[in-house]
């Protein structure tokens, strides 16, 4: 495990797969993912690009593997492999023919002092959800009208 990721006080463990329109992957995502890496936000801990081509052919690829490497390699620097080939696997095979996905893993760091804390006053987390964001919009929308 890199120096850098400590168990006693690593943040909660996201993982997120984003779907792409078509086979081809850009950097455009980097620069909003380096600035929540940078700010101490989140740290990337595993990423991977996955494809499902026209045929229904899956292929995958860690970042260190692709053309794109360079762009990304500022915010996978602590990478380390949580991912699995039968996980990127299963993940290709849901998806639709053309398209394709980045799959990305990051410890949420703004909460690991906070976790730590918990932890150590004997305290665990329960329960935990995430409100899906049609809600939030239909709430703030609520807001606005009254």
């Amino acid at each position: 495990m890199p120096a850098a990721l400590q168990a006693e006080s690593v943040g909660p463990v996201d993982v997120a797969v984003i779907l792409f329109g078509g086979n081809e992957f850009n950097s455009d995502v980097v620069p909003a993912l380096a600035e929540l890496s940078d700010s101490g936000t989140v740290r990337v801990i595993d990423l991977a690009f996955v494809r499902k081509l026209a045929d229904g052919s899956v292929s995958f690829a860690e970042v260190g593997d692709t053309d794109i490497a360079d762009a990304f390699e500022r915010v996978t620097s602590a990478q380390f492999d949580l991912l699995s080939d039968a996980d990127l696997t299963e993940i290709g095979d849901g998806l639709e023919a053309g398209t394709s996905a980045v799959v990305l893993v990051w410890e949420n760091s703004w909460a690991g002092r906070f976790a730590a804390a918990v932890r150590a006053s004997d305290g665990r987390l329960i329960a935990q959800d995430r409100v899906p964001r049609e809600n939030v919009l239909r709430a703030i929308a609520a807001l606005d009208e009254e």
